[in-house]
């Protein structure tokens, strides 16, 4: 039975890439360093900034040049100035949200954004009481792929790994609800391509928000009457 559905935020419920990239290529021209395409960023993005701020500096061969350190500060002040900027729900999102919560299925946020900028954003986007928990990146909860975050929310949402589906459009997503013993989704309109959500052994892949309902509703459907 699937009584709750644990989502990765950029990529997955949010179009976020736009403002991830602008704010990327800001720090490039601070350092005279070559922009990046804003699409180049789906690759960039989905393990949190500091990595973004590693795998940016060093498509743009800046890593000899810059003080990491100094930049990584930097990416997240001016990310913080404007961190809405071009965000939006992926199309069909909402509706899917809504159908799971009326079908009593309990549904959450993990992402690896700082915890009060995962939950500004959702908040911004979503609105207050949409989403039963979200949670970021704190001190105790580590960066995907752990799964301590994700048995988290599972804890406090009073449901086992095993009724959870875990949503994600990266390697990084797979590899944590795998971890976390969650059956695991791959999205294919978020930062990565089909194939690395299969290389990273998704249990489904979806390419439309609709399909997560119909599976989700399908599979409570066939184990009620096996009951």
């Amino acid at each position: 039975m699937i009584r709750a559905c644990i989502f990765d935020l950029d990529g997955t419920i949010a179009d976020t890439v736009e403002s991830i990239g602008v704010v990327g290529n800001r720090l490039l021209r601070h350092y005279g360093l070559p922009e990046q395409p804003i699409q180049e960023y789906n690759y960039y993005a989905g393990d949190g900034a500091d990595e973004l701020v590693k795998r940016i500096l060093k498509a743009s061969k800046g890593t000899d040049k810059v003080d990491y350190e100094e930049a990584r500060v930097l990416y997240r002040k001016w990310f913080e100035e404007d961190p809405f900027y071009h965000v939006k729900p992926f199309e069909g999102i909402l509706e899917l949200l809504r159908g799971l919560k009326e079908e009593g299925i309990r549904i959450a946020v993990f992402s690896n954004k700082p915890h009060h900028a995962a939950v500004d954003v959702v908040k911004k986007i979503f609105g207050e009481g949409l989403f039963d928990e979200v949670q970021g990146q704190t001190a105790q909860v580590p960066r995907k792929p752990s799964p301590v975050g994700a048995l988290a929310i599972a804890d406090r949402l009073g449901v086992t790994p095993e009724e959870c589906l875990y949503l994600g459009d990266t390697n990084t997503d797979m590899d944590t609800g795998k971890a976390a013993g969650m059956f695991t989704v791959g999205v294919t309109w978020g930062f990565r391509p089909r194939r690395e959500l299969e290389e990273h052994e998704a249990k489904k892949i979806v390419d439309r928000p609709d399909e997560v309902l119909a599976f989700a509703k399908e599979r409570n459907h066939a184990e009620t009457h096996c009951q």
